[in-house]
Protein backbone atom coordinates (compact mmCIF):
# COMPACT_ATOMS: atom_id res chain seq x y z
CA UNK A 1 0.00 0.00 0.00
CA UNK A 2 1.24 3.66 -0.38
CA UNK A 3 -0.01 6.79 1.16
CA UNK A 4 -1.23 9.40 -0.85
CA UNK A 5 -2.81 12.94 0.52
CA UNK A 6 -6.54 12.53 -0.51
CA UNK A 7 -5.88 15.85 -3.08
CA UNK A 8 -3.45 14.10 -4.91
CA UNK A 9 -4.96 11.15 -5.89
CA UNK A 10 -6.98 11.03 -9.31
CA UNK A 11 -8.92 7.76 -10.77
CA UNK A 12 -7.80 8.01 -14.33
CA UNK A 13 -10.32 4.67 -15.78
CA UNK A 14 -12.36 2.42 -14.21
CA UNK A 15 -13.96 4.28 -11.64
CA UNK A 16 -17.63 2.52 -12.43
CA UNK A 17 -16.34 -0.91 -11.48
CA UNK A 18 -15.17 0.21 -8.10
CA UNK A 19 -17.35 -0.82 -5.21
CA UNK A 20 -17.79 0.95 -1.87
CA UNK A 21 -17.58 -1.32 1.23
CA UNK A 22 -18.04 0.24 4.52
CA UNK A 23 -18.37 -1.66 8.51
CA UNK A 24 -18.03 -0.44 11.64
CA UNK A 25 -18.40 3.58 12.29
CA UNK A 26 -18.55 4.12 8.24
CA UNK A 27 -15.89 6.04 8.52
CA UNK A 28 -13.35 4.19 6.43
CA UNK A 29 -14.20 3.51 2.92
CA UNK A 30 -12.89 0.54 1.21
CA UNK A 31 -12.88 0.27 -2.38
CA UNK A 32 -12.54 -2.67 -4.59
CA UNK A 33 -12.88 -3.65 -8.48
CA UNK A 34 -16.59 -5.13 -8.88
CA UNK A 35 -15.07 -7.11 -12.03
CA UNK A 36 -12.14 -8.72 -10.88
CA UNK A 37 -12.40 -7.71 -6.78
CA UNK A 38 -8.96 -6.60 -6.36
CA UNK A 39 -8.34 -4.35 -3.18
CA UNK A 40 -7.79 -0.89 -5.12
CA UNK A 41 -7.45 1.94 -2.41
CA UNK A 42 -9.59 2.97 1.26
CA UNK A 43 -10.03 6.50 3.11
CA UNK A 44 -8.42 6.23 6.77
CA UNK A 45 -10.65 6.12 9.72
CA UNK A 46 -7.73 7.26 11.75
CA UNK A 47 -6.91 10.51 9.41
CA UNK A 48 -9.62 10.78 6.39
CA UNK A 49 -7.40 13.29 4.38
CA UNK A 50 -5.22 9.87 3.77
CA UNK A 51 -5.69 7.17 1.12
CA UNK A 52 -4.37 3.65 1.00
CA UNK A 53 -3.23 2.51 -2.10
CA UNK A 54 -2.78 -0.35 -3.69
CA UNK A 55 0.81 0.47 -5.48
CA UNK A 56 0.11 -2.19 -7.98
CA UNK A 57 -2.63 -0.45 -9.41
CA UNK A 58 -1.00 2.68 -10.17
CA UNK A 59 0.22 2.98 -13.85
CA UNK A 60 3.55 3.38 -14.35
CA UNK A 61 4.64 3.07 -10.95
CA UNK A 62 7.34 0.19 -10.23
CA UNK A 63 5.89 -1.11 -6.99
CA UNK A 64 9.07 -3.34 -6.00
CA UNK A 65 10.98 0.16 -6.27
CA UNK A 66 9.25 1.02 -3.03
CA UNK A 67 10.64 0.96 0.63
CA UNK A 68 9.06 -1.99 2.69
CA UNK A 69 7.67 -1.63 6.01
CA UNK A 70 6.66 -4.23 8.16
CA UNK A 71 4.04 -3.98 10.48
CA UNK A 72 2.56 -6.26 12.89
CA UNK A 73 -1.00 -6.56 12.08
CA UNK A 74 -2.53 -6.73 15.87
CA UNK A 75 -0.64 -3.42 17.25
CA UNK A 76 -0.10 -2.12 13.96
CA UNK A 77 3.22 -1.11 14.86
CA UNK A 78 6.84 -1.22 13.18
CA UNK A 79 8.48 -4.87 13.33
CA UNK A 80 12.26 -4.41 13.26
CA UNK A 81 14.00 -6.96 10.87
CA UNK A 82 15.50 -9.89 12.62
Amino acid sequence: MATVPREHFRISRGEDALRLYRWNSGVAQHYFCATCGIYVYHRRRSNPEVLSVNACCIDGLDYRALPLRQVDGKSRSAVSPP
